[in-house]
């Protein structure tokens, strides 16, 4: 068995360049999120399954990278399509069938034809719940609390940890990760998630070019954050073990100073699971 590349240590050099990136794509995001039309939000997870998909190929395939990457990137956007669709079910039906298609497609010519099924597993998931977040009453709030509590956690986790270092996470895949930045990360997640439910939780008049204020209960925010938080870390952690064991350093370089898209929603495919968990709950008479 070849060894594997040490995992990678944050560059303190090209931090303006992320800062940059970060400045650009987010707004980019936001604007597709919030907006009433619904054809930019689905392009804008059709684009970024795409993507994911190609940085999948490349990472678990590479003598046949362009064929496991087709193959994950029709198999979930299958998913997409079906959940935009109002067909949530469909979707997820669509992902074990479209995993086990995308395996048989792999064989022969990928290492591990079990990778492609899993680039499917992987990615569809988040991808159904983003798509089905949006179409549930005040979708758009809920979306915008999932990214901006999984920017909260990672954001704060640099922060924290930067500034008190202390004791690794998880040193042998992560070693910039300390339970400082761990802790630090969930308190400003779930602080986050409360401050997106304060206004209406506190009667505040919003102005009136922002939509209804967003119906959640102050506390069950604050909780819903914590938990998003929480995921939003072990996504991460999760991605550094997929890295290491496919002997890569990022998933791609697509963004500049940030390496690939995977690189940055690595949390996100975690947390948006959680998020229409919770969203569930919330529709079930929990948090109102």
């Amino acid at each position: 068995m070849t060894s594997l590349p040490p995992a990678k240590r944050f560059d303190w050099s090209n931090l303006g360049l992320r800062v940059v990136s970060a400045l650009v794509l987010a707004p980019t995001v936001m604007a597709c999120v919030m907006i009433d039309a619904r054809w930019p939000y689905l392009l804008l997870v059709s684009v970024g399954v795409s993507v994911l998909a190609i940085e999948w190929g490349g990472m678990s395939a590479p003598r046949a990278p362009v064929r496991v990457a087709a193959a994950v990137t029709v198999a979930v956007l299958s998913c997409v399509f079906l959940s935009h669709l109002s067909h949530p079910l469909w979707g997820w039906g669509a992902m074990f069938v479209g995993a086990a298609a995308a395996a048989l497609v792999a064989r022969g010519v990928a290492e591990r034809p079990a990778d492609a099924a899993f680039g499917v597993l992987y990615l569809a998931p988040a991808a159904i719940c983003l798509i089905w977040l949006r179409l549930t009453n005040q979708g758009q709030w809920w979306v915008l609390m999932t990214l901006l509590v999984t920017w909260a956690a990672d954001i704060g986790a640099f922060a924290v940890g930067s500034m008190l270092k202390g004791p690794k996470l998880w040193p042998r895949f992560s070693p910039n990760k300390t339970w400082s930045g761990f802790f630090g990360g969930l308190a400003c997640a779930s602080a986050v998630g409360a401050l997106v439910a304060a206004p209406s939780a506190l009667d505040i008049d919003l102005p009136k070019i922002i939509m209804p204020a967003f119906q959640l209960n102050l506390w069950a925010a604050a909780l819903i954050g914590l938990v998003v938080g929480f995921a939003t870390m072990a996504g991460d952690l999760w991605e550094s073990a997929l890295k290491r064991r496919f002997g890569v350093k990022d998933s791609g370089d697509l963004i500049p100073g940030h390496g690939g898209l995977l690189d940055r929603v690595d949390g996100l495919m975690f947390a948006v699971v959680v998020m229409a968990a919770a969203r569930l709950a919330n529709h079930w008479g929990w948090g109102h």
